[in-house]
């Protein structure tokens, strides 16, 4: 497996330093957070995104995936949605990513038939696009279908190649379900594994891989039982936690762990 991190880790850290921290601590590829708060996103120009594959290409580091935050099963029309995908997906192709991401993002108020039905819809629409440009949507197992069992609710019925899945550890482990339950259902559509590590189920702020309550190693071990060998890649949710320590810190330590759990699996 390669190993990733994500810049949600590292908020508004220009590329080229990114780029040193990957470099430096021994990740294969980078996850981009892509938000306006960031140095790459849908909005930027044709030079931005050339600029930006070149210092890729430079560093020998591979761009992973764009997280974007369309919320696929949100009520509302379909069409900003769609277009927001189409819009991620553009800038994927552009920048070589392999890889984006979707939320599902169902309101409180709907019902559990009409989210699923709403998600499958717009992604069924959008898959025609990104097959097109040779480029994944994942859906995250998060929010309102934190586990697998909620997204292949989804998956099954889109029932496309270009559609997948992006499984967070973290929201299957609250949502109640083991690492072998969620590898069963997604595993055929498995695009990439987010790993991370939390305080506790009731303090979800981010600590360094391996001090925390996340069953890291069962999720390593049951991926490399079925011989998966995609990307493992460290969320480190640094954004919305302040005061967890710098990303930049825990890189080489969190590499270091991730090659045991995987040594060990092997």
């Amino acid at each position: 497996m390669k190993l990733a991190f994500s810049t949600l880790g590292v908020p508004g850290l220009p590329l080229a330093d990114v780029l040193r921290l990957a470099t430096t601590y021994g990740y294969h590829g980078v996850e981009l957070r892509a938000h306006p708060e960031e140095p790459v996103h849908p909005g930027i120009g044709l030079a931005e995104r050339a600029d930006a594959v070149a210092e890729f290409k430079a560093a020998g580091v591979e761009v992973l995936s764009l997280a974007g935050y369309a919320r696929v099963a949100a009520p509302g029309d379909d069409e900003p949605v769609v277009e927001e995908i189409h819009r991620l997906l553009d800038l994927a192709r552009d920048l070589g990513a392999g890889f984006v991401r979707v939320f599902p993002g169902a309101a409180s108020g709907q019902s559990a038939e009409e989210a699923d039905a709403t998600a499958a819809r717009r992604l069924g629409t959008a898959a025609e696009y990104a097959g097109d440009l040779d480029v994944r949507i994942l859906l995250e197992t998060h929010d309102s279908h934190r586990t697998a069992a909620d997204a292949i609710r989804i998956l099954g019925p889109v029932g496309h190649r270009q559609v997948g899945a992006l499984w967070d550890v973290m929201h299957t482990w609250l949502g109640g379900e083991q690492p072998s339950e969620t590898y069963a259902a997604l595993g055929p559509h498995l695009g990439y594994v987010q790993v991370k590590d939390i305080a506790s189920a009731e303090d979800t702020t981010p600590v360094a891989l391996g001090a925390g309550v996340l069953p890291l190693a069962e999720c390593v071990e049951v991926l490399s039982r079925h011989g998966w060998d995609g990307w493992l890649c460290w969320e480190y949710e640094k954004r919305w936690y302040e005061q967890a320590a710098p990303l930049e810190d825990l890189l080489g330590a969190g590499r270091d762990h991730l090659a045991r759990l995987l040594n060990d699996a092997a």
